[in-house]
């Protein structure tokens, strides 16, 4: 337990609440938890399944209605074939899966790639399995994708697993095709598995459509994808996500998770299925929604002398506050001065020292009163 310190979310919701009490109005930028609901296609259809009296039991597994829903969702949106039946995994939200996946793949002292700054689940599930991870650098020249090149090769040869986030959290890097394909000949070469973290795929705004690491020619060959409901569907509660890909680390990850729970509640699954069968109608107005603040927050950050990661795409905004403070010194001041909720950035690795990560879950009329605020702060 020593390798597991509490998260600072709830540190954070504290302050919040301390300020809150004395009479001043939080503006919460921190967890990234959609504000929009989900669709009311999706609600009603919850609600009926939920009625039935027999929907109460174990499910164990993905439902033949859900895993046929997946593969139908890779064909349609990113052309990718997907057989239901060996390259699909149900789990509990992308959390779950994120933090056991290195328990089924690594050996205590096995090397695991990721990037600092990163996702905080990405350390817990390394830790867990013993593992040692070595960082991958966010390249700003690259638009903060991470830099293979930059991997030292004897460490590229003792690593067996790669960890990847596109559009990232907190930084939020947009991929390409031709960098995922980069990164499955480095796999080859090395024999690594990659391991995509694609929670926040439908989230681009420049038009062009999410690309998946399994567009990559032979990206099944030395990977697989984990992709969740929470927040393109607004279903972040209902706890439902998937991991596609490689047939064989598929096997081993259903294995695993034989031993560990019973499966997702049927009516999930079924709202679920519905969602990704009408992910286009859903997804669309997402991207309106957040292109916008995305717009507003970033213009408002240039305009009071901010720095940030730009991108086309994500939940987040990645921003560099122009005090000589630490970052959580800086968070806290801020909740206490403005009353405005952020993630300090060394939460997500040492590199995030002076960096605040910025989540777009309020109104743009909130987001703009957000910049007032802090264009005021004195640290």
């Amino acid at each position: 337990m020593s390798l597991f310190e509490p998260a600072i979310f709830g540190q954070l919701k504290e302050a919040a609440k301390a300020e809150e009490a004395k009479g001043l109005k939080i503006i919460d930028l921190s967890l990234g938890s959609p504000d929009l609901p989900p669709h009311e296609l999706l609600r009603n259809h919850m609600a009926e399944k939920s009625k039935n009296p027999d929907a109460y039991g174990y499910t164990l597994t993905g439902t033949k209605e859900f895993n046929e829903a997946v593969a139908r969702y890779y064909k349609r949106v990113n052309k990718v074939d997907i057989d239901p039946d060996t390259e699909v995994l149900l789990t509990m939200g992308s959390q779950e899966g994120l933090v056991h996946l290195p328990i089924a793949f690594c050996d205590p002292g096995d090397i695991v790639l990721t990037t600092n700054p990163a996702y905080v689940a990405y350390m817990a599930g390394i830790h867990l399995a013993g593992a040692k991870a070595h960082y991958i650098p966010l390249n700003k020249e690259r638009g903060y994708l991470p830099d293979l090149s930059a991997i030292p090769e004897e460490m590229a040869k003792h690593a067996k697993l790669m960890i990847l986030n596109l559009p990232g959290n907190p930084v939020p890097a947009m991929p390409s095709l031709e960098y995922f394909t980069e990164v499955v000949e480095f796999a080859k070469t090395y024999n690594i598995i990659v391991l995509h973290d694609a929670a926040y795929s439908e989230f681009y705004f420049d038009g062009k459509g999410p690309i998946s690491f399994l567009n990559a020619p032979g990206a099944k060959d030395v990977g697989i994808e984990i992709n969740s409901l929470s927040k393109s569907f607004s279903l972040a509660g209902a706890r439902v996500a998937y991991i596609v890909g490689n047939s064989e680390m598929i096997q081993i990850m259903k294995q695993l998770k034989s031993n560990l729970d019973y499966g997702i509640f049927e009516p999930i699954q079924s709202t679920a299925a519905l969602a990704l069968d009408h992910s286009e109608i859903i997804t669309d107005h997402l991207r309106k929604t957040f292109a916008e603040r995305h717009r507003v927050m970033t213009k408002g950050l240039e305009n009071i002398g901010w720095e940030f990661a730009p991108s086309t795409g994500g939940m987040f905004v990645w921003a560099k506050y122009p005090f000589a403070i630490d970052s959580v010194s800086f968070a806290f001041q801020a909740i206490k001065q403005a009353g405005v909720v952020m993630v300090p950035g060394t939460s997500f690795g040492s590199e995030g020292e002076g960096y605040v990560r910025i989540a777009l879950v309020q109104e743009k009329e909130r987001l703009q009163e957000a910049i007032e605020r802090l264009h005021k702060l004195k640290c």
